[in-house]
């Protein structure tokens, strides 16, 4: 087998934190890289400052990044890779427009980790729909938080979808601080991204009811479970929720103090409304935005979701401590 064409150029479309430290990352690795930013003003800032005071504060971009915005038509063109780091909920709005921008051939991998807000459909179902089947897609997964990646710290992903892009990506970022590996059940890491953001919000909870070790270990395990029978009832392959997209990243949002939806849980559980809270933290929470989904989710497939399932009645105002005594008084059951 013939070694995977070498990625040269990157447009990474979103300035938010992940979006900014995986410039960086792509950048290191010596590709050419362009940080797209949502509007103009944004973009000019970061491109004058070389910084991203409201999304990475205090880590300076190095001055082979170009900076643009969205307005610039030129802006996902000419590139091997085009980089998704955008919310969620602005897929569904956003990718016949980038499907319209991109030349023939242009590949695309996804960081965004949820599901669509308005059709409960995961994120690669609605790039695929309108990039169309041969545009090479993949998406990128794992405990990566923006911080600690754009200061070099050692962490690993992995790539699911298209194999061939996924070897491409791996080439391109595989290094000492970053490693990645190729994983074939796109299904499984989608559906991990997704839910594991909607037990860290349980997680925050319990930190802001003032919670201990004990509590937040065994959220993350019965986490662990409920993802799993939610992904294995979709057809994706258990060893997945075991792995970085799974347990990994669910560790990591869990427990990390860089993590927006247990920062997200523990704000709610202060008295804040969700609203209140996500608008607190400045930026997108998205487990906030796919419990509902995951919940319709399961429903369809007959999988009971415990955790999930209060999360979302303490979204939608139910005192925390309420929905913490109503997950512990459930019907004694076998580990499973």
């Amino acid at each position: 087998m013939s070694a995977p064409s070498s990625i040269r150029s990157v447009a990474v479309l979103g300035g938010g934190s992940w979006g900014t430290a995986f410039a960086m990352l792509c950048a290191r690795h010596h590709a050419a890289v362009r940080l797209v930013c949502h509007t103009p003003l944004h973009a000019e800032r970061v491109a004058r400052d070389r910084v991203n005071p409201a999304y990475l504060p205090g880590v300076r971009l190095s001055d082979d990044i170009a900076v643009t915005s969205a307005d610039d038509p030129q802006a996902l063109v000419g590139v091997d890779l085009l980089v998704l780091a955008i919310p969620s909920r602005v897929v569904g709005e956003m990718a016949d427009v980038v499907a319209r921008a991109i030349v023939p051939g242009t590949a695309v991998l996804s960081l965004t980790k949820g599901l669509d807000p308005a059709s409960g459909r995961r994120l690669s179902e609605l790039w695929h729909q309108a990039l169309g089947p041969a545009t090479p897609f993949a998406v990128l997964s794992g405990p990566n938080h923006a911080e600690e990646v754009a200061e070099r710290q050692p962490t690993a992903a992995v790539v699911a979808g298209d194999p061939a892009l996924g070897a491409r990506v791996q080439q391109l970022l595989n290094g000492p601080d970053f490693r990645v590996y190729l994983n074939d059940d796109l299904v499984g890491v989608e559906l991990c991204a997704a839910a594991k953001n909607v037990i860290a919000i349980a997680a925050g909870m319990a930190d802001g009811l003032g919670f201990g070790d004990n509590a937040k270990a065994s959220l993350i395990t019965r986490g662990l479970a409920e993802m799993t029978r939610l992904g294995r009832a979709y057809g994706a392959h258990d060893a997945t929720f075991r792995g970085l997209a799974g347990m990994g990243d669910l560790v990591g949002t869990c427990t990390s103090t860089h993590s927006r939806n247990r920062r997200v849980g523990e704000l709610i559980a202060s008295g804040l409304s969700s609203e209140e809270a996500e608008t607190r933290i400045g930026q997108v929470a998205e487990g906030l935005w796919s419990v509902a989904r995951l919940l319709e989710l399961a429903e369809r497939a007959d999988v009971e979701l415990p955790i999930s399932r209060e999360v979302a009645a303490a979204v939608a105002g139910k005192p925390v401590a309420e929905c913490m005594h109503d997950l512990m008084a459930r019907a004694p059951a076998t580990e499973r």
